[in-house]
């Protein structure tokens, strides 16, 4: 399948830069990365749903806490102000 893209000076020569530092076609590099960016985006997504699920299981069986909770201990865990 061709699919025409239209890139910056910048990011063409990027990936040319990329190419040719790993010796390979930038045919090749372009698709890697775009399969790598793929395939990260359907892992987030598939833990996003799992987290969703997770929560919605925990508020069915009472299992939860406040908004103001999770803030707080937010704060403490990242060491923000109140």
């Amino acid at each position: 399948m061709t699919i025409v893209v239209t890139l910056s000076p910048e990011l063409e020569e990027q990936l040319r830069e990329k190419a040719a530092r790993q010796g390979q076609d930038i045919n090749l590099v372009v698709t890697e990365l775009l399969a790598s960016i793929l395939k990260e985006e359907a892992q987030d997504f598939v833990e996003a749903v799992k987290g969703i699920q997770q929560g919605l299981d925990d508020f069915s069986t009472g299992e939860f806490r406040s908004f103001d909770e999770y803030a707080d201990e937010q704060r403490q865990k990242y060491n923000l102000p109140a």
